[in-house]
């Protein structure tokens, strides 16, 4: 749930309405600046109905002791009490409809606590058919928003500005199977490569969306197959914390790339409740050999994510380091400023980037690690219909979303611009792919790099032919490829966070090579000097 503070409006006025508005002509003050905006209203009449949100754009807290809500009739008065304390970034919602109401054509005020000095307002002729809301929040002009997003950041319904042309896949054109036939079977969904932290190719982990089940993959000269120890032969059945359940699984990502601090898991629904959304991250210790495990890590998003269908809830989800963006000045949307991990309590050294299937959008989240909390910190637009699995890359910095047989096996990268995540290019699938129902997608590290090449890997949830894993190679740098992608700046905290070592020895190799000519070339000089 995304910090907000909530502030309950009694009935102070209960029982007045707003058929003939009686309008009291009192002239305002003169408008004082203020960082705490009117930002979203909702007036026709939902569930709960008539509600007016409060954002802080500023940067530091703001009392909001004695201000005052009215709509277009002056007697129609809220107070906010005494201690009501709005932290910056924060919201402040009141369901009004309790008090009076918001009529078809009505106005909603903030007024300072003297009462008269008004603040900030908007006035509409008809219901809203969702709600009215800032965009961007608390700056931005009204519009009609997509869905009510009572207490967090709008749904602004933004597109994509129009997306480049598609480039031709940066690596082999072949795709082999890389699994036994009829091993893993249909449903394999979300994919991430653990690095074995030399060339030896590490372990692939793999999550079965139903039954729920966890892989732990390993290469044995020929396919990725399941671990024949600890308990990892036919994978591990997977539920909630309380041992109950069937998490729809769909994405799998971890933690500084290794799963010593669990391996975290985006899930859709419940199976054993299949017609009820819930998104959730959960979180699993795979240290132990039990064949059963229980989450022991949960945040659930179902209140701050847009309403979508149970099986178009969370597909994918991603992990990314503090270090990493905050050197590229990655922008908080709660407060519009660079990202400072010190505003989020307990969330670790990084956020999850998930991905919702529903409307193509990615959110980024600070979780609690301790009480199962969670703080939106950005919304980001990738260009698709539906998002089936992230995955980041840091010899280009870039973000990939990829999407399935929808999009034609599309993938897209994002590259952080001016702070924010936006779509560099659009990449088309391997040729030597069918367009099939990929959901899962994992790039091996540098390490693993052979002329030019390093493998990549594709979960089909259809498991087409019998086989749910395929293998290709991508370019250990997709920048001659894909031209206008920037590449990763010297010295990158995320690449010495991933061990992608080959291209920053390269450098380190040259450099020495240089300074070792250097030497030799003054060296020489200074002898043919002395013979002169």
């Amino acid at each position: 749930m995304s910090v907000s503070v909530k502030v309950r409006i009694g009935a102070v006025l209960a029982g007045l309405a707003l058929a003939a508005p009686l309008v009291v002509a009192v002239s305002p003050a003169v408008a004082a600046p203020s960082t705490v905006t009117i930002n979203e209203i909702e007036s026709s009449g939902g569930n709960p109905g008539d509600w007016v949100e409060l954002v802080n754009t500023g940067t530091v807290a703001v009392d909001l002791s004695g201000y005052v809500l009215k709509d277009n009739d002056d007697t129609h008065v809220f107070t906010i009490p005494a201690g009501s304390v709005l932290p910056p970034g924060a919201f402040v919602v009141e369901d009004v409809e309790t008090s009076y109401g918001l009529g078809g054509g009505d106005s909603v005020r903030l007024f300072a606590a003297d009462g008269v000095t008004l603040l900030d307002s908007y006035t509409w002729a008809t219901h809203s058919t969702v709600t009215y809301g800032r965009c961007p929040d608390g700056t931005g002009a009204f519009t009609t928003t997509v869905t009510a997003t009572k207490g967090v950041a709008n749904d602004c319904g933004v597109t994509a500005p129009p997306a480049p042309t598609a480039v031709a896949w940066p690596g082999g054109s072949t795709v082999s199977t890389a699994d036994v036939a009829g091993v893993l079977g249909g449903n394999m969904s979300g994919l991430a490569y653990e690095a074995s932290g030399t060339s030896a190719p590490g372990i692939l982990w793999a999550v079965k969306n139903g039954p729920s089940t966890l892989y732990r993959l390993i290469w044995d000269g020929t396919n990725w197959v399941p671990d024949a120890a600890n308990g990892w032969a036919a994978g591990k059945a997977l539920h909630y914390p309380d041992g109950t359940g069937d998490p729809d699984t769909e994405g799998v990502t971890l933690v500084d790339g290794s799963s010593a601090s669990g391996v975290y898991l985006s899930t859709e629904r419940n199976n054993s409740a299949n017609g009820v959304s819930r998104p959730e991250v959960l979180r699993f210790d795979v240290t132990g050999a039990a064949t059963s495990l229980n989450a022991v890590g949960e945040w659930n998003l179902t209140t701050d994510l847009p309403v979508v269908a149970p099986n178009s809830g969370l597909e994918a989800v991603q992990w990314m380091s503090d270090a990493f963006l905050t050197s590229k000045n990655f922008v908080d949307e709660r407060t519009s400023l660079p990202y400072t991990p010190s505003t989020y309590a307990n969330h670790g050294t990084g956020l999850f980037f998930v991905g919702l299937e529903g409307n193509g959008s990615i959110y980024a989240y600070a979780f609690d690690q301790t009480n199962g909390t969670s703080t939106r910190v950005a919304t980001i637009v990738s260009g698709f219909p539906g998002v089936m699995d992230l995955e980041f890359e840091p010899e280009t910095s870039s973000l990939w979303a990829v999407c399935d047989d929808t999009c034609n096996g599309r993938s897209a990268l994002l590259q952080l611009v001016a702070g924010r995540f936006t779509v560099a290019k659009l990449v088309e699938r391997p040729a030597g792919m069918p367009n099939i129902n990929n959901e899962g997608f994992a790039i091996a590290p540098q390490a693993l790099c052979v002329n030019g090449l390093k493998p990549v890997y594709w979960a089909d949830d259809s498991n087409t032919g019998g086989n749910a894993l395929r293998a290709g190679t991508i370019s250990c740098s997709t920048l001659a490829a894909l031209p206008g992608v920037t590449p990763v700046a010297a010295g990158d905290p995320e690449l010495a966070a991933t061990g992608a070592g080959p291209a920053s020895w390269l450098l380190v190799a040259l450099a020495v090579l240089l300074l070792v000519a250097g030497l030799v070339l003054v060296t020489l000089r200074v002898r043919r000097a002395r013979a002169e």
